[in-house]
């Protein structure tokens, strides 16, 4: 296969490893824009164990480009790992210069700190070229024909992907958005109780420190704090799950237009994890040990997606301590992939519970990464950089 012959990346017929996920023969290479920040380091934990995806390509701002990655985040690394020495090695590459960042490699996750126009114009201009556009931005999330991922909540949601591709004119590129990270605890649960109905809902949302990009390190200010404002993140969390709980239409992706949310968003002194209290109203009345039941069977409303490699095999997990969830105690369940989910008591069609999800993994980088596997699955990514053999480049 050559450059100029991608092809849909296919995975192999019916095959599973040891842990029932299925197999992509030959891994696809994968592109980090915004290598260098706390969402970029994320992703590199969340891909550099991937059997499904190969880093080859690490870009950052134009202070850092030229350097090993090793060398441009020397005093700021910020994760509990050792960078693996095959992404330590690489030439961190010049963001800005779009050719050469997607120069050998399939896919793009983008984790930029830019403004929404910059944004905007950087993953368009990514996808013209022909690579697949993961984004860890909020600037494409309101546009009806970029699908705003929660995978478990609206895989069908990829199919505007080829209303997408018709529209913008893009061959092999796309654009895929990840929802913002408040919302993916009490999202994914109250998923799994749609089929009940929602009328409305309450929440009260503790933001952790790395939400902001920070570390108590960096920002000693929140030491024993709470700022009960986080800029724009209440009206995201009111407005983002309408688009997840959407219809597509002629034009894209239509909002619901239920449940009415209303949400309250604090940062609070906690490293990772955000944590939601919730109080919903369902249009019928539902007893506890269903709701439980629906938590545990729950495996994703487009199938099961524990095949992917990111999954994890329990998407919901239920304490019923009365103390629990606890960012310290849960927030690393499934490696960080997992809803925690407690406290839970129902009256009538009124449930209340408290729901907790790591907002770097689930609600950013592993969350990424899922839909992006998801993708593949769906026969949505094409393969650009040419395989070994024409045998492996159609595996």
């Amino acid at each position: 296969m050559s450059q100029s012959e991608p092809q849909i990346v296919r995975l192999q017929a019916n095959s599973k490893d040891a842990n029932g996920k299925k197999i992509l023969k030959d891994k696809l290479k994968v592109g980090i824009v915004g290598a260098t920040g706390m969402v970029g380091q994320q992703l590199i934990r969340m891909l550099k164990d991937n059997p499904w995806f190969e880093i080859t390509k690490l870009a950052a701002s134009a202070g850092s480009a030229g350097k090993s990655y090793q060398d441009s985040v020397a005093g700021r690394w910020f994760m509990d790992f050792a960078i693996p020495a095959s992404v330590g090695a690489l030439t961190v590459v010049d963001a800005e210069k779009l050719d050469l960042v997607v120069e050998g490699v399939d896919i793009v996750f983008c984790a930029v700190s830019l403004d929404k126009p910059s944004v905007l114009k950087l993953e368009d201009e990514l996808a013209k070229r022909g690579v697949f556009v993961t984004s860890c931005n909020s600037a494409n999330r309101m546009d009806a024909l970029v699908p705003m991922m929660i995978p478990a909540a609206n895989a069908d949601h990829l199919k505007v992907l080829e209303l997408q591709r018709q529209t913008r004119g893009y061959s092999t590129g796309a654009i895929i958005v990840k929802s913002n990270c408040s919302i993916q605890s009490y999202v994914i649960a109250m998923t799994a109780l749609k089929q009940f109905g929602i009328k409305q809902i309450f929440v009260h949302s503790e933001q952790a420190l790395s939400g902001a990009g920070k570390t108590f390190a960096t920002w000693p200010e929140m030491v024993e704090n709470v700022i009960p404002y986080i800029g724009g993140e209440e009206q995201k969390s009111e407005q983002e799950p309408l688009k997840i709980w959407g219809e597509i239409g002629p034009g894209g992706i239509d909002h619901a237009t239920s449940p009415k949310i209303q949400a309250k968003c604090v940062r609070v002194a906690v490293s990772d994890g955000h944590t939601a209290y919730v109080n919903a109203q369902l249009n019928s009345a539902v007893d506890r040990k269903t709701i439980l039941s629906k938590w545990s069977e729950f495996k994703g409303v487009s199938g099961d997606l524990s095949e992917l490699p990111s999954a994890p095999k329990q998407i919901i997990h239920f304490q019923d301590a009365p103390d629990r969830p606890q960012p310290k105690l849960d927030v690393m369940t499934e490696n960080g992939m997992a809803v925690t989910a407690g406290q839970l008591t129902v009256n009538e069609d009124w449930v209340r519970f408290t729901a907790l999800a790591h907002n770097a993994i689930l609600g950013a980088a592993g969350g990424a990464v899922l839909a992006t596997e998801l993708a593949v699955a769906n026969g949505y990514v094409f393969r650009r950089v040419p395989v070994k053999t024409a045998a492996s480049a159609i595996s």
